[in-house]
């Protein structure tokens, strides 16, 4: 008998060169089987290059959709292109900077300096939890390791069923 599933969830690549077409993506295959493990279902993973209009664009048809979780991956760090926190926080309603925290926090201590370093935001837009992790490979797997056991709180209390 398998677990129950816990949410639905879309993965939201952050890449000017995969929203191209220019080169696949190797995070967000990682994203789906790391949700799929922690018993979400994955409706899918879209790209968008790191522009602000886009990403709002991606993070709404999210929300909209009704998802109960949004993973970005890239766009997090300090150059110029990375507006993937500015993009995102111009579509919550409510931030909940411990999470974020807790990411930047675990990925410095297991060395992902992009995670470290990270200026990603962690919020809830509707009754969507958005969370932005760093791009690398390691940044990914402890951002979501850090995240993992703490949505499902997130998600009951979003829905009422807490209470």
């Amino acid at each position: 008998m398998s677990d129950p599933q816990i949410g639905r969830a879309l993965v939201v690549i952050v890449d000017d060169r995969v929203s191209a077409g220019e080169r696949s993506d190797a995070t967000g295959p990682l994203v789906t089987e790391l949700l799929e493990e922690a018993n979400f279902v994955v409706d899918g993973v879209v790209s968008a290059p790191g522009d602000v209009v886009a990403i709002r664009s991606a993070l709404n048809t999210a929300v909209i959709g009704g998802v109960d979780l949004v993973v970005t991956v890239g766009g997090t760090g300090v150059s110029p292109r990375d507006v993937t926190p500015d993009a995102t926080t111009g579509v919550l309603d409510r931030p909940v900077p411990g999470i974020a925290e807790a990411i930047r926090a675990s990925g410095l201590a297991a060395g992902a300096v992009d995670a470290g370093v990270s200026r990603g935001v962690v919020g809830v837009s509707g009754s969507t939890l958005v969370v932005n992790l760093a791009a690398s490979r390691a940044a990914v797997r402890d951002g979501m390791a850090t995240v993992t056991p703490l949505v499902p709180h997130v998600i009951s209390e979003l829905s009422g069923l807490d209470a």
